[in-house]
């Protein structure tokens, strides 16, 4: 098994790219704030789901990188509220995006409750 068959993974990078497509036409002067915020918040979900993984023989590791990755997650929720709020995302993508984030929420606080299921071992 490698981090790319993580459930959490596959759905986080899933929505990273849709969150990449979307904002493809958010207005030019969002570039460098908005635009540039929510495309590293959410890829940073999968990179550091893949380095919790990676890092999982430390358990102390492990933990610090999968609460990195679900805060970086309730970022790009708040990002998400922010496009729909300046109307550059519609009522019905912020909720479709939205709904993906928080499911990938509890897939990380699934990891993190059930380390032993993902190679950690008890200290």
């Amino acid at each position: 098994m490698t981090f790319h068959d993580l459930f959490a993974y596959k759905k986080s990078f899933s929505l990273a790219m849709k969150i990449f497509d979307i904002t493809k036409s958010f207005p030019k002067e969002e570039i460098y704030s908005l635009t540039d915020q929510i495309r590293r918040s959410s890829r940073s979900v999968p990179v550091t789901i893949a380095e919790a993984y990676r890092k999982r023989i430390y358990p102390k590791h492990f933990y610090s990188k999968l609460t990195d990755s679900d805060g970086e997650n309730s970022e790009t929720q708040v990002w998400l509220e922010f496009a729909f709020v300046c109307k550059y995302i519609s009522n019905d993508s912020y909720q479709e995006l939205l709904a993906e984030s928080t499911e990938i929420g509890k897939l990380i606080n699934y990891m993190l409750f059930n380390p032993e299921k993902f190679g950690v071992k008890k200290e």
